[in-house]
């Protein structure tokens, strides 16, 4: 069996202590253990959750909390969010092009001497 994957098999209490002796003998150590565990997926509680910082994609599915309601209600807020995320990234994509384009005219109008409309 490969180095690699016997370190793998290990259990997160294990990498948990490692990481500790890591930053008690010479921190970067530690801080390599702990960047190796969060990129590798070792601690599952943060699974998932590097893409919050730009959410994208289709809504994820969540365990059944047990109470139908609340799933539900959770369901059509995710999906609100969701339809209002796309509606302002398309108004941010309709200023983008509204700035290029006035911009663009504004290059257009110097280059052919023209004044330009807001100077």
């Amino acid at each position: 069996m490969p180095l690699p994957a016997i370190f793998e098999d290990l259990p997160k209490p294990v990498w948990i202590a490692f990481m500790i002796l890591g930053f008690i003998a010479f921190w970067p150590i530690g801080l390599a253990i702990l960047g190796y565990m969060y990129w590798s997926g070792i601690m599952g509680c943060w699974k998932g959750n590097r893409s919050m910082k730009h959410w994208r994609g289709p809504v994820t599915t969540f365990r059944s909390s047990g109470n139908k309601a609340f799933d539900e209600y959770r369901e059509a807020t995710l999906n609100r969010l969701k339809e209002e995320q796309d509606e302002f990234e398309m108004f941010l994509e309709r200023l983008k092009q509204a700035k290029d384009q006035k911009e663009f005219d504004q290059f257009m109008a110097e280059r052919n001497g023209a004044p330009s409309a807001h100077t």
